[in-house]
């Protein structure tokens, strides 16, 4: 009992460091713009890991790779963590440490996935209520790189833009199929190092 509410505790907190340098990644890659209170935030809360390492790690071709290298970092460290408090430590096998950096990798492929399904949901609730509202660029650029193909493929139906059902959809597919096939090969990994 007292282990579930750690492990909660504990993932809820990580997770929100990592979503935060996670968007801040995506931020950059999409060029979305920073001056909104969701970029300040996410940058106000990341800025004391990714300045740092971005002294030694530059940046490659439009991705900040210190902001990816911190949010593999900590869901690396998060993944270790919960081993422990599960009562499975990798001190007896250290062999595993690489297994649970490629899970920690699938689990930031899952995370960066719920952002873009968030920030697409934000955006199709903000189009209808606000559409002007100071963050709507800012979810726009986040979603764009989705919306468009699928905007070209299917019109609008009496005045409503359905495209984002489909990207849900496409987005749901891909949690759903690869990526819970990979989480399920580096668990089984996993455990059979720990075994």
């Amino acid at each position: 009992m007292i282990n579930q509410a750690l492990i909660f505790v504990v993932d809820t907190l990580f997770h929100l460091f990592i979503l935060a340098v996670l968007v801040r990644f995506w931020m950059q890659v999409l060029r979305a713009p920073m001056r909104n209170p969701i970029a300040q935030f996410t940058m106000a809360l990341s800025d004391w890991a990714v300045k740092p390492l971005r002294r030694i790690i530059p940046g490659f071709f439009g991705l900040d790779l210190a902001s990816l290298l911190v949010a593999w970092a900590a869901e690396f460290v998060l993944q270790v963590i919960l081993l422990y408090i599960m009562d499975r430590p990798i001190t007896e096998n250290p062999g595993v440490l690489s297994v649970v950096l490629f899970f920690a990798f699938v689990k930031l492929i899952r995370l960066s996935i719920y952002v873009f399904i968030g920030a697409l949901i934000l955006q199709a609730v903000l189009s209808w209520v606000n559409p002007h509202h100071p963050v709507a660029p800012f979810f726009d650029a986040l979603t764009r790189p989705f919306m468009k193909p699928v905007r070209k493929i299917i019109p609008l139906i009496g005045g409503v833009d359905i495209s984002p059902i489909f990207v849900l959809i496409a987005f749901q597919l891909v949690l759903m199929l690869p990526v819970a096939w990979l989480e399920g090969q580096a668990m089984m990994m996993i455990v059979r190092a720990l075994v």
